[in-house]
């Protein structure tokens, strides 16, 4: 048994911890732009007046998101990253192991909501909206954390 793990980890892709929160906040920073773009797609259908509505509605439930739920968890993360033992760790280890079967959720459920919900577009994007601009809101987290470990870096120098 531990000959076969020695051998699996030959093929972990270990990293530095910086790349993790890098990695981190790519995802979360790629995947809010792109329920964001599906929302705003989805929001030129319809006149001007409800379009400001629903994107105000979007925008009040991103900060909600955002200020409730994501905002923590990219801070837990980045604890949790810091905390991890060793110089390299696995690169999929920018999130929790435990956070990939929700994430995985998430996905299938968005695609079965653009493809087979019979929620009208401009509805679901005050959804999309909002989860987008909670993941891009929480990725500057991730960023703000490489500044600062940039910055501690260049002051020791």
């Amino acid at each position: 048994m531990n000959t076969t793990l020695r051998f699996l980890s030959k093929f972990k892709p270990g990293v530095r911890k910086n790349w993790l929160h890098l990695s981190a906040g790519l995802v979360w920073l790629g995947a809010g732009m792109m329920l964001i773009s599906f929302s705003a797609r989805w929001l030129v259908l319809v006149d001007s007046s409800t379009m400001i509505l629903l994107e105000l509605a979007g925008l009040l439930l991103a900060a909600a998101i955002y200020f409730f739920g994501f905002s923590k968890l990219a801070r837990k993360n980045i604890n949790r990253i810091r905390g991890l033992k060793g110089e390299k760790v696995c690169l999929f280890a920018f999130q929790g192991w435990t956070s990939y079967p929700l994430v995985a959720f998430m996905i299938s459920l968005g695609i079965y909501l653009r493809a087979y919900s019979t929620f009208p577009k401009s509805m679901l994007a005050i959804l999309y909206l909002g989860i987008g601009g909670g993941l891009f809101s929480a990725s500057l987290h991730y960023f703000a954390h490489i500044a600062r470990a940039l910055h501690s870096k260049i002051v020791e120098v």
